[in-house]
């Protein structure tokens, strides 16, 4: 049969025949995930207000060198550079976890690449060179980022057992229930990752034959259902437990105690 190509028309960044507000959601992505950064960043830096009694901000924890009995391998070297914090030193892990996951790459590259800005819209480049070539080639270490995660999760848990211990005694404060509540949802948002949902029963043929990677599965399952909203709550939940823990620190905020 003949074959006709058909060139297809370009439009220019931005030009799309949507009449919907298109640009809202990108618009709130690029705000909600610049303001996570600009936070972030900052607290890294800080390198102090990251404890408070038994609470250890997550962004520091595990808090790798510090003070003596604190930390897992004692005070920071004196050859380290001063802007090189505790932070600094782990927050590559569940930050790399998060820039190569499957929602967030869609999400930047809508808010921040404008690749395109929302579906039928025109964006500002000509071409495409896809996901095998650089830089975009590194987000397919998100599979390896994921077996470091699990790692933290462990970590996160025990902070929050600690948490529940206050001289010696075992309590409840507000804290504690704001630590509690970032674990919850980061282990939500992990364990709801297409990765792990692979790990557990994706990479076999049958799973009929394997009931327990088929439960594993499923519950993997139906956490990705709600990847996007447990990626959000969990992004704010991590920044507002470092501000907790860091404003109780400064003395600005006072830690309820429950029981």
């Amino acid at each position: 049969m003949p074959q006709i190509d058909v060139p297809l028309a370009r439009s220019g960044f931005g030009q799309t025949a949507r009449l919907d507000r298109w640009w809202v959601q990108p618009l709130l992505v690029f705000l909600g995930l610049s303001a996570f950064i600009v936070y972030a960043t900052w607290a890294a830096f800080q390198g102090q207000h990251f404890r408070f009694g038994p609470y250890l901000s997550p962004f520091y924890s595990p808090e790798l060198v510090g003070p003596a009995g604190q930390s897992w391998f004692g005070p920071m070297p004196h050859w380290m550079p001063a802007w090189v914090t505790a932070a600094i030193l782990i927050l590559w892990a569940p930050g790399g976890f998060r820039v190569t996951c499957y929602y967030y790459r869609g999400a930047y590259y809508k808010a921040f690449w404008a690749d395109p800005p929302s579906c039928t819209v025109g964006e500002p480049r000509k071409k495409y060179l896809g996901e095998r070539s650089f830089p975009l080639i590194l987000q397919n270490i998100h599979r390896y980022f994921l077996y470091l995660a699990l790692v933290f999760l462990v970590i996160l848990g025990r902070d929050v057992w600690h948490a529940f211990w206050f001289d010696g005694r075992f309590g409840v404060g507000v804290g504690t229930l704001v630590l509690l509540t970032n674990l919850v949802l980061l282990t939500c948002y992990t364990f709801g990752c297409h990765s792990f949902r692979h790990l557990v029963g994706g990479l076999r043929d049958r799973l009929a034959g394997a009931p327990a990677c088929r439960r594993a599965y499923e519950c993997a399952s139906c956490l990705n259902r709600r990847h996007m909203i447990f990626a959000w709550m969990s992004l704010f939940m991590v920044a507002f437990a470092d501000l907790y823990v860091r404003l109780c620190s400064m003395g600005i905020w006072r830690d309820g105690r429950l029981f």
